[in-house]
């Protein structure tokens, strides 16, 4: 006698509930993400729209971009930021022709010869120390080593060098997260055909992260050229124009904004926000500069 079993299918995981959750969980996480980037947008947006109101009638002047405030009484209308424009982008020059050769090497020690030795972890060490120094902090400390202990005048080079103790960490950190981008295999490849490791670096790795260290730089200027500390300590402010870095005050777009704080007059509140919306114009002109010359500088395989 032949007994015919029927066997009852074994039901296997069901995988419905679990898309619906991941699905839920996408959305809850997509919405989330996306209302936190609207509350941070709004602050930005309404600082810019505060700015640009503001600040709109002193650029429109004639005379805002080619006078100075030489001359002009407190509650006086008209002049412009000729002398702080030329102030502040020469401290800034000077300190981002002595910053990034610096933080651009460091940051290649770091990367390609310094891993894992011990220098290397001072090093990094060092750098996350001074990435938080405040810049009155860094303004002191120049202060008493250049002036106080050299003997030198205050002058707008020591505020480009207390800039540098700024814009160096920021320099480092953004070019060494670049060059840890570049893969390896493109390392590995150079040395199998015999390039010496210094001519990868300069010839492979260093055009292959340009577009990003570039954007780091940009980014690190952008943030030493609104300080006012090393301003108010190492150099005073000057309504009129003065190229000498080496002696004299020195006029410059945050110093206008401290030294008409104390001007209650219309005339006071213009240059304020006209200061204010030139420095984000001059910022802003960085980063696209750096945009495209990063957007071109890429390394193309055909």
């Amino acid at each position: 006698m032949t007994t015919t079993l029927l066997e009852t299918p074994v039901k296997g995981p069901t995988f419905r509930g679990v898309g619906a959750r991941r699905r839920a969980s996408d959305l809850t996480a997509t919405v989330l993400v996306t209302v936190s980037v609207l509350v941070a947008l709004v602050p930005l947006a309404w600082v810019l729209i505060t700015v640009i109101a503001k600040g709109i009638p002193a650029l429109t002047s004639a005379t805002w971009f080619t006078n100075s405030l030489s001359g002009l009484s407190a509650s006086a209308m008209g002049g412009g930021i000729y002398h702080a424009l030329v102030g502040t982008l020469l401290q800034g020059l000077v300190c981002a022709v002595i910053s990034i050769p610096i933080g651009i090497f460091v940051a290649i020690y770091l990367v390609e010869y310094g891993a894992g030795t011990r220098l290397g972890r001072i090093t990094t060490f060092m750098v996350d120390i001074l990435s938080g120094v405040p810049s009155i902090v860094a303004a002191l400390f120049i202060y008493a080593l250049w002036i106080a202990t050299f003997g030198f005048p205050k002058s707008a080079f020591a505020v480009s060098l207390a800039l540098v103790l700024l814009m160096v960490p920021v320099v480092v950190r953004s070019t060494e997260e670049m060059l840890r981008i570049v893969p390896q295999d493109l390392r590995e490849a150079s040395y199998a055909l015999g390039v010496p490791k210094w001519k990868t670096i300069a010839r492979i790795v260093i055009p292959t992260a340009l577009p990003g260290i570039i954007t780091g730089v940009m980014l690190a200027l952008a943030r030493v050229m609104g300080e006012t500390a090393p301003l108010l300590i190492l150099v005073g402010y000057a309504p009129f124009i003065n190229f000498n870095l080496f002696g004299g005050e020195m006029g410059s777009l945050p110093g206008v904004m401290v030294a008409e704080m104390n001007n209650p007059t219309d005339a006071g509140t213009m240059r304020i926000w006209g200061a204010a919306l030139t420095l984000i114009l001059v910022i802003a002109i960085l980063n696209i500069v750096a945009k495209v010359i990063g957007h071109y500088s890429q390394v193309r395989t055909k």
